[in-house]
């Protein structure tokens, strides 16, 4: 396991402070993006949710919304209301505060294993992902953009090996393309012993799948985004609904495309496979994208 995936562990584990309360510590974006991610607030609160459920139910489904910017400098507080607790479904609500305010808040719930139905789309092509550059090698090929800049994405991304199959919205802008991107991910490090639980695996995809979801809107409008500074933005609400079991330490195709922007904000949608073709998650983010006047 690298060391940036272990300090990831470590930063998603969260302190127990009372029952149904427990406390994350945080941590920017980068060090000239003075804001707490959105992916590590919603893994968070995933963990902090996940904290009160019997182990024999799995999160099939989150929704959320982004309230505040999340201060790096200060811990975040998760207050986990247990709405209900049925014969198959478990739901809780969390709210993250911080500085006496709420930041976001999650709703997710969890289920027993059940049989039932079993069809899904087809996953599609992407090409294999060990043919695909890695995050240093498309990145530092960028002259374009300030390697200050390039290193805090390599730092920001670290504990997570990520693969655009095409050019990111920032490596190739100014004309419009297609509002679809795909990236293969995987934690960078094998996930065992006795932190390789089902809930583990779900709480990682939901760190990552902040990470890139709205590229796509981007792709739309020729845009390269908050690396090149010609649009600002961040996440307002997000869904995730967790179809079949994966593993985080293996490759996922991230599908992603934008169906629609307007009013300032833009739409994500994606679908998260299995290498072997499974479909596992499905995700829906909209997000604030403005042009700098």
């Amino acid at each position: 396991m690298s060391k940036a995936l272990k300090d990831l562990l470590d930063l998603l584990d969260l302190e127990q402070i009372e029952e149904n309360i427990f406390r994350g510590q945080s941590r920017s974006v980068s060090a000239a993006v003075p804001r707490v991610f959105g992916g590590q607030v919603a893994a968070q609160a995933l963990v902090a949710a996940g904290r009160t459920v019997p182990a024999d139910r799995h999160a099939h489904s989150l929704h959320a919304y982004f309230l505040r910017l999340g201060d790096p400098g200060a811990p975040i507080v998760y207050d986990v209301e247990r709405i209900r607790d049925g014969r198959s479904f478990t739901t809780r609500r969390v709210v993250a505060i911080q500085h006496g305010r709420p930041i976001f808040t999650l709703s997710a719930s969890f289920q027993t294993h059940e049989d039932g139905l079993d069809h899904q789309a087809p996953m599609p092509p992407a090409p294999d992902p060990a043919t695909v550059p890695t995050s240093q090698e498309r990145l530092r090929g960028y002259g374009h953009l300030d390697p200050q800049i390039i290193e805090r994405f390599l730092e920001a991304r670290e504990a997570v090996d990520l693969r655009y199959v095409d050019e990111p919205p920032y490596g190739r802008f100014g004309g419009p393309r297609e509002p679809h991107s795909q990236v293969w991910f995987r934690a960078n490090g094998k996930l065992e012993g006795a932190i390789d639980v089902p809930l583990l695996h779900v709480v990682l995809a939901t760190y990552v799948s902040d990470m890139t979801l709205l590229d796509s809107v981007l792709l739309a409008h020729g845009r390269g985004g908050w690396a090149v500074g010609d649009v600002v933005g961040a996440s307002l609400d997000h869904a995730m609904w967790f179809h079949r079991p994966f593993r985080a330490d293996e490759w996922l195709l991230y599908d992603q495309e934008s169906p629609s922007a307007y009013g300032g904000r833009g739409l994500g949608q994606a679908r998260i496979y299995t290498q072997d073709g499974r479909l596992a998650v499905s995700v829906i983010q909209e997000g604030v994208v403005r042009v700098p006047r």
